[in-house]
């Protein structure tokens, strides 16, 4: 019998089945709360479910569910122009959730500060969104046009990373979530 072909202790089927999970997490999370910003876009909770994705599925899964799932908001929500930059900006921030939490996790090795790695790492992915964004409507608007979403973008960035570190500060202890996302029990290490 062939041994199933695996990452992060997962074989690939449930690795790509989470990985579609999140996708559409961060999809419909985009959709679910949407605020007009003052210049174009919207406020959402679909960074919620980027953080999570890095956090819960590791750099190269989470960051394809984080990228697909919310540039397909995008298109959805009829902010097409907004994909492209969207696959790329969602996706670095999930990348960037999880290195970040991982590079802090070995400094901070308590248990009960589990907390303080990843709200740290969600700051960096978070405001690497609002640079991304607001580089790409300067190229779409100028800065003029680009400077009053850096507010809502901000605001956010900030609800989202609070959200997302409460959840997986709630949901880590469970028995069953980390042993189905190997990644979290390998942080306790």
């Amino acid at each position: 019998m062939k041994k199933a072909i695996s990452l992060y202790g997962v074989s690939l089927a449930k690795q790509l089945a989470f990985t579609a999970v999140f996708a559409a997490l961060c999809c419909v999370g985009t959709l679910l709360i949407t605020i007009p910003l003052p210049a174009s876009g919207f406020f959402n909770t679909g960074d919620v479910f980027v953080l999570l994705s890095g956090w819960f599925l590791g750099p190269l899964y989470g960051a394809v569910a984080a990228a697909v799932g919310s540039a397909l908001a995008d298109v959805i929500a009829g902010w097409a122009i907004y994909a492209p930059a969207t696959f790329v900006v969602k996706g670095v921030d999930a990348l960037l959730a999880y290195t970040v939490c991982a590079l802090l996790k070995k400094l901070i090795k308590k248990e009960t500060l589990d907390f303080l790695p990843r709200a740290l790492s969600a700051v960096v992915g978070e405001a690497f969104m609002v640079l991304g964004y607001f580089l790409f409507e300067t190229v779409l608007y100028g800065f003029v046009g680009a400077a009053p979403n850096v507010v809502g973008n901000v605001l956010q960035g900030v609800c989202c990373l609070l959200l997302a570190t409460v959840l997986v500060s709630a949901l880590r202890p469970v028995k069953a979530v980390r042993q189905f996302f190997p990644l979290l029990a390998a942080e306790k290490k």
